[in-house]
């Protein structure tokens, strides 16, 4: 069976999906005939629904230099499992195809170790947060660069983890993805008032008998589960488009926590629903075969710079206008 999507152009593709849709939820279709397209969009939906309640939080504690930071240390936990795989399990010369527990395994503990050590030497050491942040990423990010130079130069190990290959999903990328987004969601559901009172007022939350020091351990382990859950599906720098861009994008249109998610989620969910379109689109009249990822990512830009512009009271022009209609003649 071919893709119910060959040969739609940008207005055709929200007619086949809306009536793919009724039919999956008559029972007129089932999960695995779901063609590659609605595959990249609920990979793509999931990931910017756990990156629009992750990353408001980051936003809202200014901790997005986190999540840039484990988007690169992930490497080195991936080349460390790699050479343990090939020293307990086979010779120098085979090549091994890493099953996704191991990666999830690894790249979860660098996770953990990334945030220890940002850790220590903010509260041990003393130093910004943003400068221990930077400095345990260009060290980890580094060692892991020397790894896999002196042991994998011909494996390629990390190329697709990183930069991810959206056009290549498959139906067992949306388990690994909505697993982690349901994860987020129960954290956030039963800790919302702690999360909130944490990222607001952490004096007030210490007399409620809230640790602020262990909600930002929390949020890090959820930011190192979501790059984990991702990268392996659209690569680690996707990720963080999704943790940082569109909660950043909604801080400027409503400073109310809850509507400030809502719009995080809105903006990821309809970036990633117009990549896709848009990129059918270019194929099925351009020829032009357009990484899905990178219109996705570009539309999360330009819905930035179109905010930044344009948002009520918020925007340049319509501060640039107030102040041209009240200032004095």
């Amino acid at each position: 069976m071919g893709n119910p999507y060959t040969g739609s152009h940008f207005f055709d593709f929200f007619a086949v999906f809306a009536r793919r849709l009724w039919n999956g939820m008559s029972g007129k279709l089932s999960f695995e005939t779901l063609a590659t397209d609605e595959i990249q969009i609920l990979v793509l939906g999931g990931l910017a629904l756990s990156g629009a309640l992750v990353g408001t939080f980051l936003v809202l504690r200014r901790m997005t230099m986190l999540a840039n930071a484990l988007s690169h240390t992930i490497l080195l936990g991936i080349v460390v499992a790699f050479l343990l795989s090939r020293l307990f399990m086979g010779s120098e010369e085979e090549v091994f195809s890493l099953s996704v527990p191991l990666l999830m395994s690894a790249a979860f503990i660098t996770g953990i170790v990334t945030t220890f050590l940002t850790q220590v030497l903010t509260h041990v050491v003393h130093l910004q947060e943003d400068a221990s942040t930077g400095l345990v990423f260009s060290v980890l990010f580094a060692l892991g660069i020397v790894l896999v130079t002196l042991f994998s130069r011909n494996l390629h190990v990390g190329t697709e983890l990183v930069m991810g290959n959206v056009d290549a999903l498959h139906l067992s990328n949306i388990k690994g993805v909505f697993s982690v987004l349901a994860i987020n969601v129960v954290l956030f559901v039963f800790l919302f008032s702690g999360y909130k009172l944490t990222s607001f007022d952490p004096g007030l939350a210490r007399s409620f008998g809230f640790s602020p020091a262990v909600f930002s351990y929390l949020l890090m382990i959820q930011t190192s589960l979501t790059t984990i859950g991702g990268f392996r599906a659209v690569g680690v720098l996707m990720v963080l488009a999704f943790l940082v861009i569109p909660p950043l994008t909604a801080r400027r249109l409503t400073s109310r926590l809850t509507s400030l998610i809502g719009w995080a989620v809105a903006l990821g969910v309809s970036a990633s629903f117009l990549g896709v379109a848009l990129s059918r689109h270019l194929l099925t009249y351009y020829g032009i075969g357009l990484s899905t990822g990178g219109l996705v990512v570009t539309l999360l830009g330009i819905q930035y710079l179109g905010v930044l512009l344009l948002a009520p009271k918020r925007g340049i022009a319509w501060q640039a206008l107030r102040k041209k209609v009240y200032s004095p003649t």
